[in-house]
């Protein structure tokens, strides 16, 4: 188990067949869900997706994956579909099914989990800079909203490892991305700080924290694991430490039986 990093707001070690794991304990009353490590490759070895589906309750064949393009399109799982079919174009994933398990990949980028308490529904967002700056964690909150009729007072989200303040560097050009999408003033000042060299460094966390507070998910039901991927690279995997070479995490979920049913 590796205890030399201790998460934040809830989270917590697993110790899984194939290593540890982190799960979020406020998430965890509502979905089996899981965040994996740098135990598992997860880029086209099926014996280890095997292992995972396995884990969630679920066959191989009934784990739902999305071809992420840093966007913040969205897919709805359903039926589920073998790892290796052709995989839709999306960065969000959300399911009321508890039959599958849908699940994102990720390198520095941040995964958050999703799920309904009332309605047992769940979604997972990838939300790199790109996907953040196209509000991704907002148009999942909607998402589930407008297909399942969650309240976004009932939802709860985990915000599992990801590149940290620390480490997340990017150009000017970044920011007017951000500047372009319509974000205010206030909320750069937030998620964007000067670093050496006065480049400026993203606050993953801080920005997807804010976004899905603003789309009506109470601040309190809000949890990061505040754990640095590229600042732990031998616990993660991190496209800006080992280039090419890394390997990707997922964080997946299952929805829950639906408590109303």
């Amino acid at each position: 188990m590796m205890f030399m990093i201790q998460p934040n707001d809830g989270f917590e070690w697993t110790q899984e067949p194939w290593g540890p794991a982190l799960r979020c304990a406020a998430l965890g009353t509502i979905a089996d869900h899981l965040f994996t490590t740098a135990n598992l490759q997860l880029v086209d070895d099926a014996g280890e997706w095997n292992a995972v589906a396995a884990r969630m309750g679920v066959g191989e064949e009934k784990l739902r994956l999305i071809r992420q393009v840093h966007g913040a399109d969205v897919a709805v799982g359903s039926d589920g579909e073998a790892v290796h079919a052709q995989r839709p174009r999306a960065d969000i994933v959300i399911s009321d099914d508890p039959g599958v398990a849908i699940a994102v990949r990720v390198a520095d980028c941040a995964p958050i989990l999703l799920a309904d308490r009332r309605l047992r529904a769940v979604g997972a967002v990838h939300a790199g800079w790109r996907g953040t700056a196209r509000g991704a964690a907002t148009r999942a909150v909607r998402a589930m909203t407008e297909t399942f009729a969650s309240d976004a007072r009932d939802l709860v989200a985990a915000i599992g490892p990801c590149l940290g303040p620390c480490c997340g560097e990017v150009g000017p050009e970044v920011v007017a991305e951000f500047r372009a999408a319509g974000y205010a003033g206030v909320d750069l000042e937030r998620w964007f700080s000067a670093g050496p060299g006065l480049r400026p460094y993203l606050n993953l966390w801080r920005a997807n924290r804010d976004q899905l507070e603003m789309a009506g998910i109470p601040a309190a039901q809000i949890h990061a694991a505040g754990l640095c991927t590229r600042s732990h690279p031998s616990v993660f995997h991190s496209y800006r430490a080992q280039g090419r070479r890394a390997g990707r995490m997922a964080g997946i979920i299952r929805a829950g039986q639906n408590s109303s049913a």
